[in-house]
């Protein structure tokens, strides 16, 4: 098995949306923001080969919106998911599974682009099924009026229309273990219904895809929690339950929306669970 960082594009949101209600006085000390209070956010998806299957986790935003909905997003940087798919030998064409971790926007935006003429949406990764569950599915088809905005039909319907659509299988607990695409998936509510933390195993390490149950490492405290979860005092309870195992196992913690930090194992303090160490994806993902 090979893993690879993919990454998607940069692009900011709001420091005080991100934190929740966690003062600026303290969100800044490890996030912080321009003069506009928007802190620097990555969309760093993860690539698995494994014998035959090469797997992408998450899509980051797509290329198929309007110039004015970028323009909230405030995109930097120079990445592409094509540029960095090719860095590593690879093109779309490749891709066998596309899993997403849920279904908003800055996570599957990617999955489906339009045709040529723009006349048409149409899976960006032909050969690729496509992966969520059943229980998110609903939730995302049928969106709550707190995450309409995030739900965007562009990007979901034509999912199931393309005749990819998958759903992997659904815990008893918490934990799936030995999903269909071969790595065990940690299940969280509180962010929003069903969203999967894939847990892989690794040369000996559990690399796992944090999505949005610690979206950075400023996140880490267990307070510490977005004011876009849909449950907060669930999220909260999850991310406890989650950051122990980490501790207790020596979990590589893999952040797909810190700008800076890529990589991160916590330990247990006085305090919590806090970091440990920070890597680069070249540390680990050799």
């Amino acid at each position: 098995m090979n893993l690879y960082p993919i990454l998607a594009g940069n692009f900011k949101l709001d420091g005080g949306a991100m934190f929740g209600v966690v003062p600026k006085s303290l969100w800044t000390r490890t996030n912080p923001a321009d003069g506009n209070n928007m802190i620097d956010i990555a969309a760093r998806c993860l690539l698995i080969e494994d014998g035959n299957r090469l797997i992408l986790i998450d899509t980051g935003m797509g290329d198929k919106q309007s110039d004015k909905f970028y323009g909230y997003y405030h995109l930097w940087g120079d990445h592409t998911l094509d540029k960095s798919l090719a860095l590593h030998g690879f093109n779309r064409d490749d891709i066998t599974d596309v899993f997403m971790t849920h279904l908003h926007f800055d996570h599957c935006g990617g999955t489906i682009k339009y045709n040529k003429d723009r006349t048409l949406l149409e899976p960006a990764f032909k050969n690729a099924k496509l992966w969520s569950n059943k229980k998110h599915w609903q939730w995302a088809i049928q969106p709550n009026r707190r995450e309409v905005a995030s739900f965007l039909k562009e990007n979901i319907l034509p999912m199931e229309e393309s005749g990819h659509l998958n759903f992997t299988s659904l815990p008893k607990d918490d934990i799936l273990k030995n999903s269909e695409l071969g790595f065990d998936i940690f299940f969280a509510n509180g962010h929003t219904e069903k969203q999967m933390i894939p847990m892989i195993n690794y040369k000996g390490k559990t690399i796992c895809f944090m999505a949005d149950l610690l979206p950075t490492a400023g996140h880490l405290p267990i307070p510490f929690v977005m004011g876009y979860d849909t449950r907060p005092l669930l999220t909260i309870g999850e991310k406890e339950k989650f950051l122990n195992l980490a501790a207790d196992n020596n979990y590589y913690l893999f952040l797909e929306h810190d700008a800076h930090n890529e990589i991160i194992t916590v330990k247990h303090t006085d305090k919590g669970v806090r970091l440990k160490e920070t890597f680069t994806c070249k540390d680990i993902l050799h």
